[in-house]
C-alpha cells in the first residue's frame, strides 16, 4: 500500500528517485521534477479518509490563469497610484502641526490588531511628493508621472488603495505571498495554492513559473514562491527569460547528447517497471514515471515558449525590447505572456531583487532611485496589458501588481521615505475585474487605510475566487488556518 503523500512530513516520500536522476547525470534537479509531479495527486487511495484536489474548479471561474507582478522593496504609494497633494501643502511640518494629527493613531490599534512586528520610528515630518500626478483615462484615476504608460491603461484596472500588513520590515515580502512573516519556507504561497488546487493546463510545462530575481534570503528568499507544507511539487520553478538558456539548472550539460539522455530515461522507466512488479497498485509510482517523461519534454517546450524571434517587431517595441532601459523587464513580461498563453497557470514576475531588501526600498534619494526604476518597468507592464487585450487574453488572465508595503508620507532624512505597512496600494486587471475603478482609501496624507481596508490575504482570496477556487475546501488536514489566513475576496472590484 502506498504511503500517503500528505502526513506530518508532506515533503517526504518512500522512494527518492530525484536523487537517482541527479546522480545519473541527467541534469534535472529535484525542484524541476517536483513541479511535474502533479500526477501524484492520484496517490491517495480509496482507504484514505480524504483525497487531494482533482484539478477542477469548485465553481465557475472568471479567469484561467494569473500573472503576478511583484516590486521588491516597497513602492511608494503616494508617488504611484495614491497621490496625496496634502503632503505638499504641509511639507516639512510635523503631522501634529497639521489638521491630520489624529493620523498618528492607527485604526488597527483601535481594533486590537497587532500593528507591526518590527517597530520603526514614525517619520512625522511630511516630505513633499517627488513627482507630479494627474487624472488619466476616461475614468480619471489619479496616477503619478512616474507611471505614464500604466496610466494609459488605467481604464483596464482596479486600484485598491487600502491595503495593510503587519510586518514593518522586509519580512513583509514573504508575508505578502504567504499571509504571514514566518520564514524557513513553512507556509504555502498563493501560487502554490493555485497549483495545488488546479494543476496544469499544459503537460509539457510547469504550472507555476517564476521569472526575475526573487527576494533575498533576508526577506523570504525562495519561500516567496515556495509551497511549504504542500510539498515541493507545488513550488514555483525559477527560469531565465533568456531563451538561449532558460533552464540553466536543468540542462543535461554540453557533454550529453539528447539521444543519450533519452536512453537514460528509458533505463529509468525499465527500473521503475521492475519496481511496479513489487508494487503493482502504487499510483504514486505510475505518476512519477510519467513525470520523468514530462520533465524530459519540458527541456524542449520551455525554450520554445521563450523564443522571442517568433514575435514581430511591433510587439517587441510594445514591451520595450528595443530600449536598453526597458529590455530586461520587457523580456520578462513578454515571456510571461508567452508562457501564459501556452498553459502555465501561474506566472510570477519579480523586479527589484538585489540580494538585499530590494531596489524599491527608498530610504534615501527616492527621486533619483525612482527616476531610474520606474522607466524600467512602466512600459513593459503597460505593454503586457495592451498585448493581452489585443490578443483577446486579458479577459481570462488575471494580472496582479503588488509590493510588500508603501512608503511613509513623512521623510527619512532629506531625500527618502521609510517602510509603511499601515496603508498602501495594489492593482488588478483582467480576469473578471472591474475596469477603471478605485476601491478603498487612505487618509488625506496617505498614512492609514481608512476605507474598505484589506489585509494581504484578501488579494489571495480574490485570485482564488476568480479561478473558481474555495480556499477553505483546499485546507490540509492537521494544518489549522485562521480566518485571516484565508482572507476574503475583494468583491467590490469584481464584475
Amino acid at each position: 500500500m502506498s504511503k500517503p503523500l500528505h502526513d506530518n512530513c508532506l515533503t517526504c516520500s518512500r522512494t527518492d528517485r530525484r536523487t537517482f536522476l541527479a546522480d545519473a547525470g541527467m541534469g534535472l534537479t529535484g525542484l524541476v521534477l517536483a513541479s511535474m509531479m502533479q500526477g501524484d495527486k492520484a496517490s491517495a487511495t480509496e482507504s484514505e479518509p480524504w483525497a487531494l484536489p482533482d484539478g477542477l474548479p469548485h465553481f465557475a471561474p472568471k479567469a484561467k490563469r494569473v500573472i503576478w507582478i511583484f516590486m521588491i522593496g516597497g513602492v511608494s504609494h503616494v508617488e504611484s497610484f495614491d497621490p496625496k497633494p496634502e503632503i505638499n501643502k504641509y511639507a516639512d511640518k510635523t503631522i501634529a502641526e497639521t489638521p491630520y494629527k489624529d493620523a498618528l493613531v492607527s485604526p488597527l490599534v483601535k481594533e486590537n490588531v497587532q500593528e507591526i512586528v518590527v517597530g520603526r520610528k514614525i517619520m512625522s515630518n511630511l516630505f513633499a511628493m517627488q513627482t507630479g500626478f494627474r487624472k488619466r483615462g476616461e475614468s480619471g484615476i489619479e496616477v503619478s508621472d512616474w507611471w505614464p504608460h500604466v496610466g494609459e491603461c488605467v481604464d483596464e484596472i482596479s486600484v485598491v488603495r487600502s491595503m495593510w500588513t503587519t510586518d514593518n520590515d522586509h519580512g513583509a515580502q514573504l508575508q505578502f505571498h504567504t499571509g504571514k512573516h514566518i520564514f524557513f519556507g513553512y507556509l504555502p504561497t498563493i501560487g502554490s495554492w493555485v497549483h495545488y488546487g488546479l494543476g496544469s493546463l499544459n503537460d509539457n510545462l510547469p504550472s507555476y513559473i517564476v521569472l526575475g530575481q526573487p527576494p533575498a534570503d533576508c526577506c523570504g528568499g525562495d519561500g516567496t514562491h515556495g509551497s511549504g507544507y504542500l510539498g515541493p511539487e507545488h513550488a514555483g520553478i525559477s527560469i531565465d527569460s533568456n531563451p538561449e538558456n532558460p533552464l540553466p539548472f536543468a540542462s543535461p550539460g554540453p557533454d550529453m547528447y539528447r539521444q543519450e539522455q533519452k536512453r537514460e530515461f528509458e533505463l529509468l522507466r525499465k527500473l521503475n517497471s521492475i519496481s511496479s512488479v513489487e508494487y503493482p497498485d502504487d499510483p504514486a509510482l505510475r505518476a512519477r514515471i510519467k513525470s520523468y517523461e514530462l520533465a524530459f519534454r519540458m527541456q524542449m517546450s520551455v525554450p520554445e515558449a521563450l523564443e522571442f524571434k517568433q514575435e514581430n517587431e511591433e510587439t517587441k517595441r510594445l514591451y520595450g525590447l528595443d530600449n536598453e532601459v526597458t529590455k530586461s523587464f520587457g523580456e520578462i513580461c513578454l515571456g510571461a505572456r508567452r508562457l501564459s498563453e501556452r498553459g502555465v497557470r501561474f506566472v510570477q514576475l519579480y523586479h527589484g531583487g538585489n540580494a538585499g531588501a530590494g531596489k524599491w526600498d527608498a530610504h534615501s534619494k527616492i527621486k533619483k532611485n525612482y527616476d531610474d526604476l520606474c522607466p524600467q518597468v512602466d512600459k513593459p507592464i503597460a505593454g503586457l496589458l495592451k498585448d493581452l487585450k489585443q490578443r483577446g487574453l486579458l479577459d481570462e488572465t488575471l494580472v496582479v501588481w503588488a509590493t510588500e508595503f508603501g512608503r511613509t508620507p513623512g521623510g527619512e532624512g532629506a531625500s527618502g521615505r521609510d517602510h509603511h505597512p499601515f496603508g498602501f496600494s495594489i492593482w488588478m486587471a483582467g480576469g473578471g475585474i472591474k475596469r477603471g475603478f478605485v476601491h478603498g482609501a487612505t487618509d488625506e496624507l496617505g498614512f492609514h487605510a481608512v476605507e474598505n481596508r484589506h489585509y494581504v490575504t484578501d488579494v489571495h482570496a480574490t485570485v482564488l475566487n476568480q479561478l473558481g477556487i474555495d480556499p477553505r475546501r483546499l485546507e490540509v488536514p492537521g494544518r489549522k488556518r485562521l480566518d485571516i489566513d484565508f482572507g476574503n475576496p475583494i468583491r467590490e472590484i469584481l464584475i
